[in-house]
């Protein structure tokens, strides 16, 4: 009777192997959601980049009458207030070219910056 209840040398060997495979199956996924979290907050700050680049232009042409100096000191107001640093501005004849840059905050692996850059006029 004994021997019907007795375990295989195999299936001892086994044991634990489903609680390791599924410890390591939560770590990869811990690591993907990571990864897809970091990867969707560069992506955010680009696209507020890009957003604050495109306003700030289109404000500063509208008063390139009124002089580069005015032009650009517009496009800094509308890019501070979106929160973005304008990093330059440059009125080209009724074009003006600005970029912005806002930063990106990546917890442990530091700050980086997302850049953009936009032209508008009339």
């Amino acid at each position: 009777m004994h021997a019907r209840w007795r375990r295989s040398s195999r299936a001892a060997a086994d044991d634990g192997a489903a609680t390791v495979l599924a410890a390591v199956m939560i770590a990869v996924l811990l690591a993907v959601t990571v990864a897809a979290g970091y990867l969707g907050a560069a992506v955010i700050a680009r696209h507020r980049a890009q957003a604050a680049a495109d306003l700030s232009a289109l404000a500063a042409a509208g008063r390139v009458a009124d002089g580069p100096a005015a032009a650009c000191a517009h496009a800094s107001t509308v890019s501070e207030s979106m929160r973005a640093h304008l990093r330059s501005c440059r009125v080209d004849e009724l074009d003006v070219v600005v970029a912005v840059e806002v930063t990106i905050a990546l917890g442990r692996f530091g700050v980086g910056p997302a850049a953009a850059v936009a032209r508008a006029g009339p």
